[in-house]
């Protein structure tokens, strides 16, 4: 009999998270699952920032590419609150002031429709949009596509996503209870 272990039986491979001190035994898999939202988020905000930087704006966050993104999204008038549902943010604030800040930059302007402010991208702002998607065509997409052929992981991994956004927000209203 051969008592001889495989090498991954005898060092498994070990878990990479960014806090050990806040896991248990049973949940490593949700730590890796955390540490690796932590490390796509800042390579996410890192490339948009970078992106809208080639297509001729570098003063603008993150959030203010999102913004920009989203009124611009299916060419429809959008209010406030509802670009804050769309991207799941509570501080409505933060997004007003992005739209000002796309406001001055004339890529977004605002329409009053009684009591109801509806923002909508300008020209410029189209034309600003559109130059991203280039851009991203040609250094992200591109690059994509040599990856994944079929898409589904990448559509899988989108549903995590949005199943564990779920969860986190249940967390937080019970954590916002205690």
């Amino acid at each position: 009999m051969n008592d001889k272990k495989q090498p991954s039986e005898v060092n498994p491979p070990a878990a990479i998270v960014s806090s050990e001190h806040l896991t248990s035994p049973d949940s490593w898999p949700l730590s890796e699952f955390e540490y690796g939202m932590i490390i796509a988020h800042n390579g996410f905000s890192r490339w948009m920032i970078r992106c809208m930087h080639a297509a001729g704006y570098s003063d603008f966050s993150p959030l203010d590419v999102l913004v920009l993104h989203n009124v611009n999204h299916r060419d429809r008038k959008k209010r406030l609150v509802d670009i804050c549902f769309v991207l799941h943010i509570e501080d409505q604030h933060t997004v007003n002031y992005s739209l000002k800040k796309m406001a001055k930059a004339n890529l977004v302007a605002r329409e009053k429709h009684g009591k109801e402010i509806f923002y909508f991208t300008t020209d410029d702002g189209k034309k600003v949009c559109a130059r991203y998607r280039e851009i991203r065509e040609q250094c992200l997409t591109s690059a994509y596509r040599t990856l994944n052929q079929e898409g589904s992981e990448i559509s899988q991994a989108a549903a995590l996503l949005r199943l564990m956004s779920g969860l986190y927000d249940q967390a937080s209203r019970a954590a916002s209870s205690l």
